[in-house]
């Protein structure tokens, strides 16, 4: 048996074919553009030209293009496109591993470039695979919580999806032709046809026609088959499904959530009562305590022009109470329910430095939080504006508890998680 993988005789599996691959290939061509998308959507949706403390990627340039005021409505909004770009991020991981499986004969093939074309083909195809084994495991580390990557991940994921994408755009206007055209005339194949394929004959090439570049992943020297292709992409599909059904509990609450059991915030709810509802982050790891948040020490400051207003939380809680019935969705790809918040309107706050009505601007929200990614966070002057966006003291009837940012936290429609600031001690109004 020849001992090189850049033989063709090395790689015997009589899975491997053209039809194989552009199958996996066109599902992936579907999925990842969805999950591209609904990325740009998600870091839209942080306001990133906003201000800088909302910009983790201060040197995108002209990266982002494409960035606009993100809306209000409707206020599901993120919740849908997050809830999609986690689980079916997680949901291709079977279709990558096995697209991978199926070219990887490609990858020793030599000589290393037979043209220019093919060369770029080449050096698209190592920026591809490196970019997405990268998206994909910093993703799977963020959904996990495990922020084991050196840097940021906003940055080194957004970065990553650029260098990824630019490969995987050069790959399809190269390759989804003949992708198209396998799927168009290779019938597709039993498990005795695949497993016998004469040497230097492939299923999709005629008598006397030269062999193509797709037709190098038939193997000249094929192992007996023990599933059909057919089998082998159901077994794919089945994990995709395994994974997905694993996943997408916990964008939504009650029973369903209990099958996340991939998802950290999967299973059961964190308690009970009006405040049972998920969170990110305690207040003890972020280093709140029960001193600074006490009625006789904490006060809201509110400043903008060249007004500074201090406000205990009983003097918040007799200016106009509104309520809001809004959900909690979160780069992770986790949400809650809409749970029915109750306090003042932001823009009532603008008021009371002087921005009345439709007046008034952006802020910039700080926590008492000591550390963490936007422990101060900037909000456009439509999501002030809003009549639903609230500086929330109740939820669901009851005051807020620590975790769930007791005194007063920031809750606005459509926006992420983060931006939604827990345990708010200032607001300054203006534009930023």
């Amino acid at each position: 048996m020849p001992r090189s993988p850049s033989s063709p005789a090395f790689w015997r599996s009589p899975l491997r074919g053209p039809w194989f691959t552009s199958v996996l290939g066109v599902v992936l061509l579907v999925g990842i553009t969805v999950l591209f998308v609904t990325g740009l959507l998600s870091y839209a949706a942080y306001n990133p030209n906003l201000s800088a403390v909302n910009d983790k990627t201060p040197d995108k340039g002209i990266l982002g293009f494409y960035l606009f005021s993100w809306p209000t409505g409707p206020v599901w909004l993120y919740r849908l496109t997050q809830g999609v770009h986690v689980t079916l991020g997680v949901a291709l991981i079977p279709v990558l591993l096995a697209k991978l499986w199926s070219v990887v004969p490609k990858l020793f093939a030599l000589p290393p470039a037979r043209s220019l074309a093919h060369a770029l083909e080449r050096l698209s195809l190592l920026l591809l695979v490196g970019g997405a084994l990268f998206e994909f495991t910093t993703g799977v580390l963020n959904i996990q919580l495990d922020y084991v990557f050196p840097g940021s991940f906003y940055t080194l994921h957004f970065y990553g999806a650029w260098v990824f994408i630019a490969a995987f755009v050069t790959h399809a206007v190269l390759r989804v032709p003949t992708a198209l055209r396998n799927l168009r005339q290779i019938r597709r194949p039993s498990a005795s046809a695949s497993a016998s394929p004469r040497p230097g004959a492939s299923s999709s090439a005629g008598a006397g026609e030269p062999a193509r570049p797709e037709d190098e992943l038939v193997s000249p020297d094929p192992l007996p088959p023990t599933v059909s292709r057919r089998g082998a992409l159901g077994f794919v599909g089945g994990g995709s499904l395994l994974l997905a059904a694993t996943t997408a509990g916990h964008s939504f609450d009650g029973p369903l959530r209990q099958t996340a059991l991939l998802a950290p915030h999967g299973g059961a709810e964190p308690g009970s009562g009006p405040n049972g509802f998920q969170i990110n982050k305690t207040a003890a790891s972020r280093g709140i305590t029960a001193t600074e948040t006490s009625e006789e020490a904490w006060r809201l400051v509110v400043t903008g022009n060249g007004r500074t207003v201090r406000l205990s939380r009983a003097e918040l809680q007799g200016l106009p109470l509104h309520s809001s019935a809004l959900p909690i969705a979160c780069v992770e790809g986790w949400s809650t329910s809409d749970q029915w918040w109750r306090g003042v309107r932001l823009r009532d706050l603008a008021g009371l430095v002087g921005y009345e009505g439709d007046a008034a601007p952006d802020v910039i929200v700080e926590s008492l939080q000591r550390h963490g990614a936007f422990r101060v966070a900037a909000l456009r002057d439509n999501q002030v504006r809003d009549p639903l966006s609230l500086l929330a003291l109740f939820v669901n009837g009851e005051d807020l508890t620590p975790d769930h940012g007791y005194p007063a936290r920031v809750i606005v429609p459509a926006a992420p998680g983060v931006l939604n600031t827990k345990w708010v001690a200032r607001m300054t109004f203006g534009d930023l």
